[in-house]
């Protein structure tokens, strides 16, 4: 059984910053690409970064030049530093992963961290 355990949300005025970590535990042979999501209310769950285990990344137009994804492999932990924050970013963040164990490759989620950027 894997599990993403996500941590580092929280309430920041608008134009901080925030540095969101994803780890994944239990046993599994490997983590493929690895990626963050955010819901906002009333809308649906929409991509924000993901990287791959060799580094490459993606970003959502939206927040490109203020958001940074990266990856520890040596920790399975995926990280997101969020500068400049609006009150549009304000949503529920979620930590994806695509998991590689004995039986089977399999795309799992964290349980969501709130991220709040008052005006």
């Amino acid at each position: 059984q894997v599990r993403l355990v996500e941590s580092g949300g929280g309430l920041v005025q608008t134009g901080g910053s925030l540095r969101l970590s994803c780890a994944a535990a239990g046993t599994f042979i490997s983590i493929n690409a690895m990626g963050w999501y955010r819901q906002a209310p009333g809308k649906q769950r929409a991509l924000v970064a993901t990287i791959t285990s060799g580094g490459s990344t993606n970003y959502a137009d939206s927040v490109k030049g203020r958001f940074t994804i990266s990856r520890d492999n040596s920790k399975n932990t995926v990280y997101l530093q969020m500068n400049s924050l609006k009150p549009e970013d304000t949503a529920v963040y979620y930590c994806n992963a695509g998991v590689l164990s004995t039986l089977e490759f399999s795309y799992y989620w964290g349980q969501g961290t709130q991220v709040t950027v008052s005006s």
